[in-house]
């Protein structure tokens, strides 16, 4: 344990720290799997409504510093190219 007081604020900082980036890791990869989940079902509309909302959570992830900024653009990318293969896979049929 640590012996002096900068040391042991350290530690609580480090502590908090570490439990809300844990939660805020844990929303993010939930709501990009409730994502997944929408462009799997045939609802163009809900994806379209979605995706503003999942580009804003993962550029807030960049600016916690939780996900690097080159990770978040590259899941935005991923995700737009989902969607738009899902939207010529219903028009088609």
């Amino acid at each position: 344990m640590a012996h002096h007081k900068s040391a042991q604020k350290r530690i609580r900082q480090t502590k908090k720290r570490n439990q809300r980036n844990t939660q805020l890791r844990s929303a993010l990869r939930t709501e990009l799997k409730k994502f997944r989940v929408t462009i799997a079902e045939e609802n163009i509309e809900a994806m379209q409504a979605k995706l503003p909302s999942i580009y804003k959570i993962l550029d807030k992830a960049v600016t916690k510093g939780i996900l690097h900024k080159g990770n978040a653009n590259r899941n935005k990318s991923r995700i737009a190219l989902a969607v738009n293969k899902r939207k010529e896979e219903l028009a088609t049929s």
